[in-house]
């Protein structure tokens, strides 16, 4: 992974906490509802690097704070939403539930539909494998 990163711009630390991670996925979920996809992006990327690069607890308030802020939500808004750990929690884990009845109990899950079948891949792959994936979908799609 040190390698990979590294050839993009990415310093993997492993010395952070591994921790539950509800309270981000919450967070994503409830902006990516209210502000769209752009903003759940920027989330995304900043929770990441905060705990890939900045060892920082995925969940901790600050984190999401942060991750917020840095997406262009008010500290106020974000702190009242980051602060009201029910809020959104029970969609979340709805959605959670969903996917675990059709079979997805790793990340991640990708489904690629095509014509005539779809591919699904499961866990990291390289990204040949992806590629290959692609290609075959595209062909059968002629």
């Amino acid at each position: 992974m040190s390698a990979y990163g590294t050839s993009v711009g990415i310093n993997f630390r492993y010395d952070g906490t591994v921790a539950n991670t509800m309270q981000a996925h919450r967070l994503v979920q409830h902006y990516q509802e209210e502000r769209g996809e752009a903003v759940a992006d920027k989330l995304i990327t900043s929770l990441y690097s905060q705990y890939f690069e900045e060892a920082q607890h995925p969940s901790a308030p600050e984190t999401l704070l942060r991750a917020a802020t840095t997406a262009g939500v008010a500290e106020g808004e974000a702190k009242a939403f980051v602060d009201d750990k029910d809020e959104g929690l029970q969609d979340v884990k709805m959605l959670i539930r969903d996917q675990s009845g059709n079979g997805v109990d790793s990340v991640p899950y990708i489904v690629i539909e095509g014509r005539r079948r779809d591919l699904t891949l499961v866990g990291a792959k390289e990204v040949q494998e992806y590629v290959k994936a692609l290609e075959q979908v595209a062909k059968e799609s002629k």
